[in-house]
This record gives C-alpha cells, structure tokens and sequence, in this order.
C-alpha cells in the first residue's frame, strides 16, 4: 500500500503542513519526552508522555507528507503511515502497535500495568523517533523548519 491508496480508501485527508504547524508539534514532542522523565510520575504517565511524543513524531511525518490521518484507527494509522513517510522498519512499527495498545489500556481500563522496562523502552524509542523524524525533516523539507 502507499498513502495514496490511504487517500483513495479514505483512510487519510489531504493536508498542507506549516513552519508553525512543524514547530508546535516539535514543541509538543519536546515537552512530553521532557515531562516523562519527571521522577513523580507513575510508570503509566510516564509511559503514556512517552507514547504521545512518538505519536506527535509521527503526525508530524505524516502532515509535512501532505497528509492527516482520519478519525477511524488515527492513532494507528498515524504510526503505520512511519513506513511511508519516514521509512521506518516494520518491527519498529509492530512495537509501537504494541505500545499503542498498551497506552489504551493504562489510559480506559486498568491502572498499574506499565512496567519499568516497557517505559524505558517506549522512552528510549520517542526519543529515537524524534531523532529519525528531525533527520528526515532537515533532508527533505528544511523550509519548515524555523
């Protein structure tokens, strides 16, 4: 598939990206890998800040694509669409699915069921995503950067 064939099935909109619109969700990235590491925040929170700064990551490559993921499955077509925009490997991709459902449980249904190493993990992974997504960003779009 491409996303191309997203926009067909509808699963993505068209969407022009902008220097603000890449520098908020930069910022947005930025805070959440800051606040979680913050040593007063339970294994969830911190996971879940984690989770959302790969998250704003990936949105971000998807938007400066000239894309916006739809409202059915947009969190987990946010994070397939890496494949496209940034080229991320699949296992990458199945572990941040992982996560996603992770995330979903600690947020709706059950406190408590992050442990230590998966938020390490999820940590050290926002991180690298961040990374890929800047070098990407720098080598195909430096414009949208301020």
């Amino acid at each position: 598939m491409s996303l191309d064939e997203w926009l067909a099935n509808r699963w993505v909109t068209e969407h022009e990206s902008s220097a603000q619109e890449v520098s908020d969700l930069l910022a947005l990235i930025d805070r959440d890998l800051r606040e979680s590491r913050l040593s007063e925040l339970s294994l969830d929170w911190s996971f879940n800040l984690a989770y959302n700064a790969a998250l704003q990551a990936a949105k971000l490559a998807l938007h400066v694509s000239g894309y916006r993921a739809g409202r059915e499955a947009h969190h987990e077509r946010t994070i397939e669409s890496l494949q496209f925009t940034v080229g991320i490997d699949e296992n990458i991709v199945r572990t941040l699915q992982r996560f996603r459902k992770k995330r979903n449980v600690t947020e709706y249904d059950r406190a408590g069921t992050v442990s230590e190493q998966e938020r390490d993990e999820m940590m050290v992974l926002a991180q690298e995503l961040k990374a890929r997504v800047l070098d990407w960003l720098e080598r195909t779009r430096p414009d949208l950067l301020l």
